[in-house]
């Protein structure tokens, strides 16, 4: 290699140099020849790539045939980069411009599909005093030393290759903050808790589900909120247990090596209560799992994604997205699963990573404005979805605060509750049997056979409501309309030997 041939490669690295010590740019690839560097910068979204080539450029076609194979490439970048739009300063250093060449190839920028490829060309003695007065490239040191040696290029070749390593390892410490140990507790909690439901009645067992802390609107409704935080150590079969088991191993240990310990704690747990509470407001499904929280892992990987979007879709921010946009899909599609949940901790975990925020990245007006939005966002979620009109509640849920009331023995406030969802709601069978239940109780027996009489009229198979219907119509003297009443409840359930005595009583009777 000729000393010309050295000054120029020397050049090139100085270029490089400059673009990764200065600038921050980050290398994608180095070709074999050593001859091509292209060049990544995540923090400008204007010439975020950069091309460097060495090369004595002789005729014009060759430039443009290379220009359109650099915009294929592009393409695949931009692809690759999840960007909307990629711009690309094509940097050419030669001893001397093509022989051929029409100046206004080195001046107008060209576009294929959305990437946009400016071409650059610095050349012979000219081409240093152009670095030293062009706006991108002003600020660095041009000056070529009067000699330049192998040992010359090697020198500036290995620091930029040095200064290019530091920044891999930089980026290599965003997913290592620490290891994982809160992930384990929390999988040891759900394990357990999963064993102790199995030997009191069964993790598939409603009223088992219910003692231990399930979310279950009416006993919210009632007052028990901290069924917010223990649904998400609670799992309804082996199944569900498994499948959460193996995303909070695989996702919780992620999020806790980027976030650290205390604030993946923070993050998990707000996930899980923005998950039950998205779920009592939008459904009233008894309900329990971890996978609000799970999801709330996910929000914090697109909140990483914020703070450093090239990082993340260049590792795994595709897969991310598409993990959750398919588990989405089948929430919506599936019956059975709550999606509310999952979107509510989907937004939780990018809230609460919104307000914590990654370690040594302390960003104060931004997290305030999180914890701002998340405030708010709440409380109207909560105004809007829940208030002391029953009328606004779904149906379940009425019934079950119903039948709370009831067994409290609180006829009066049962009867409030109940009363405005007959008249103006829309009650089912339950409704008005727990409605004529409680009248009874208060020995208001003619709104009791009218509301016993419209829950046989919504279910004609609801025993309870013929037999209690048989009582009322025993104490106004209707026997033989008593008789009808209790032999139905009989003929529907033959195991209650209240339904047998009555209806045998009735039937001896003339």
């Amino acid at each position: 290699m000729d000393d010309v041939d050295l000054r120029y490669h020397y050049l090139f690295w100085k270029v490089a140099h400059f673009l990764v010590e200065y600038k921050h740019y980050r290398i994608l690839n180095l070709s074999p020849d050593q001859d091509e560097l292209w060049l990544e910068n995540p923090r400008m979204k204007e010439g975020n790539i950069i091309r460097i080539v060495r090369k004595d450029l002789d005729w014009g076609n060759w430039v443009k045939k290379d220009l359109e194979l650099t915009s294929v490439n592009g393409e695949k970048i931009r692809k690759s980069l999840g960007k909307r739009k990629l711009h690309i300063k094509n940097l050419y250093i030669s001893t001397f411009p093509p022989v051929d060449g029409d100046s206004r190839l080195f001046l107008d920028p060209m576009s294929y599909h959305k990437t946009t490829i400016q071409p650059i060309l610095f050349h012979g003695e000219d081409g240093v005093k152009e670095l030293k007065t062009h706006p991108f490239f002003s600020k660095g040191e041009w000056e070529l030393p009067s000699e330049v040696v192998e040992a010359n290029v090697e020198w500036i070749k290995n620091m930029t290759m040095t200064a290019s390593s530091k920044q891999i390892k930089k980026e290599k410490q965003l997913f290592e903050r620490g290891k994982p140990f809160f992930t384990y507790f929390f999988i040891a909690v759900q394990v357990i808790m999963f064993l102790i439901l199995e030997l009191n009645g069964g993790s598939k067992d409603s009223q088992t589900l219910i003692q231990f802390g399930a979310k279950y609107n009416p006993l919210m409704i009632e007052g028990e909120w901290w069924r917010l935080v223990t649904p998400i150590f609670l799992h309804i079969g082996l199944l569900h247990l498994l499948m959460n088991t193996l995303a909070l191993y695989y996702l919780g240990t992620a999020v806790e090596k980027m976030f650290g310990r205390s604030r993946f704690v923070i993050i998990y747990m707000l996930s899980g209560i923005a998950g039950t509470l998205a779920s009592f407001l939008f459904t009233s499904n008894l309900s329990a799992g971890a996978s609000g929280a799970i999801f709330g892992c996910f929000g914090a990987l697109l909140y990483f994604g914020v703070l450093y979007p090239n990082v993340f879709f260049r590792t795994m921010g595709s897969n991310i997205i598409a993990v959750i946009l398919l588990n989405l899909v089948l929430g919506f599609t599936i019956p059975g699963i709550d999606n509310a949940g999952h979107i509510g901790g989907l937004a939780g975990g990018f809230l609460a990573a919104g307000i914590v925020s990654l370690p040594h990245v302390f960003r104060p007006l931004r997290q305030l404005l999180f914890l701002m939005g998340s405030i708010l966002l709440t409380s109207v979620l909560i105004w809007k979805g829940i208030g002391t009109d029953s009328t606004s509640w779904d149906v379940d849920t009425v019934n079950g605060v119903a039948q709370e009331r009831i067994a409290n023995q609180e006829w009066e406030e049962a009867v409030n509750i109940l009363t405005p969802v007959v008249e103006e709601g829309d009650p089912n069978a339950q409704t008005f049997f727990y409605l004529s239940y409680a009248e009874i109780k208060q020995n208001q027996l003619a709104p009791a056979k009218e509301h016993l009489m419209a829950a046989i009229e919504e279910d004609e198979g609801f025993h309870e409501a013929h037999y209690n219907l048989a009582l009322i119509l025993i104490d106004s003297g209707s026997r033989e309309e008593a008789f009808l009443h209790a032999k139905k409840a009989y003929e529907l359930n033959k195991k209650d030997k209240n339904y047998e005595k009555l209806y045998k009583e009735l039937q001896r009777s003339p």
